[in-house]
């Protein structure tokens, strides 16, 4: 019998890639979606009709325990939350709704249904904030910057406490940056290629972005998920890093997009402080050798092959508009 999961956020980059790669692993894929006026199906376009989609959300417990009770997967992958760090400054109490009491609503709705699910919580470096030690691991201190980091933070510790507490399956992902041709505008990455792909075409001169010193751990979405996946396939759950184990600053990241079609990227990035965070976090780098070890996971796009596709997707929306 086909193995079903559930993905919270299927809409998303990491939802969209995760429902594929359990697609082609012969998975039936429940996606859980938010009942809104404007649900983006644009990332799962070309496999909605594989996927089932239900409605549920994570500020209401009660449509999580219908989900599962309705379509009863063995495999939960909670990746909904309120994502974008800057929007967690203007909005932190719904940051922390959906990003920290959202994982308590699901993993109380597993307890409560079928404690044998296994559950993959989506933990981030923005946990580590203003990082105690380079590179971060599975056992460095916690010092979030951002609502955002704050509320990822609760979700991370209440996953490990249902894991303790009630011996659920219970595994985190701390994931450093994934990114993708399918990532969201207002992130940086997406931000540069798009800006990169429209100066190239000569539609715009010139493109605002905030502190270009901040350095970040960057790797490619579909190896992430690959992670993901793994670590619900083990005999025990456990927290692993995620990441590349490279550093890159947003300025590096500008100089190689742009660098990609042949223009130099001091010519065209200007700092706009509007796009300043009120507290920034400065470095982040991840050392994933307890998922190399453990789970045999190793990144297979480096980051100019990343930097390099994503402008070469953007190259190639802009020509088909």
């Amino acid at each position: 019998m086909a193995k079903r999961a559930l993905i919270t956020g299927i809409t998303g980059q990491d939802g969209s890639y995760l429902a594929e790669l359990l697609l082609a692993k012969g998975y039936e894929v429940v996606g859980m979606l938010r009942r809104s006026s404007t649900v983006n199906f644009e990332r799962i376009a070309h496999i909605q009709d594989s996927v089932t989609l239900v409605a549920g959300d994570l500020l209401d417990e009660v449509s999580m325990i219908n989900v599962l009770r309705t379509h009863r997967p063995s495999e939960v992958y909670n990746l909904a939350a309120q994502s974008f760090v800057q929007t967690s400054w203007s909005q932190p109490v719904l940051t922390g709704e959906t990003t920290a009491l959202g994982v308590t609503r699901v993993l109380d709705a597993i307890r409560i249904v079928d404690p044998e699910i296994r559950f993959y919580q989506a933990s981030s470096s923005e946990m580590f904030g203003k990082v105690q030690e380079s590179p971060q691991t599975e056992t460095t201190h916690f010092y979030p910057r951002s609502p955002y980091g704050v509320a990822k933070v609760y979700g991370h510790w209440i996953t490990v406490n249902y894991r303790e507490s009630y011996g659920l399956h219970a595994s985190s992902g701390i994931c450093f940056n994934h990114e993708s041709p399918r990532r969201g505008l207002e992130f940086v990455t997406r931000k540069v290629s798009h800006g990169v792909a429209r100066i190239k075409a000569g539609l715009d001169q010139t493109l605002a972005l905030g502190d270009l010193e901040p350095r970040r751990d960057w790797g490619y979405a579909p190896d992430y998920v690959r992670a993901m996946w793994l670590m619900l396939q083990q005999d025990e759950p456990g927290d692993y890093v995620v990441a590349s184990g490279e550093t890159h600053s947003v300025r590096d990241l500008c100089e190689a997009a742009f660098a990609h079609v042949g223009l130099d990227w001091s010519d065209h990035v200007v700092v706009d402080e509007r796009f300043l965070r009120p507290a920034e976090v400065d470095l982040l780098v991840g050392d994933a050798s307890k998922a190399k070890a453990t789970l045999g996971w190793v990144p297979e796009v480096d980051f100019a092959g990343l930097v390099g596709m994503m402008v070469d997707a953007d190259l190639a929306a802009l020509e088909h508009r």
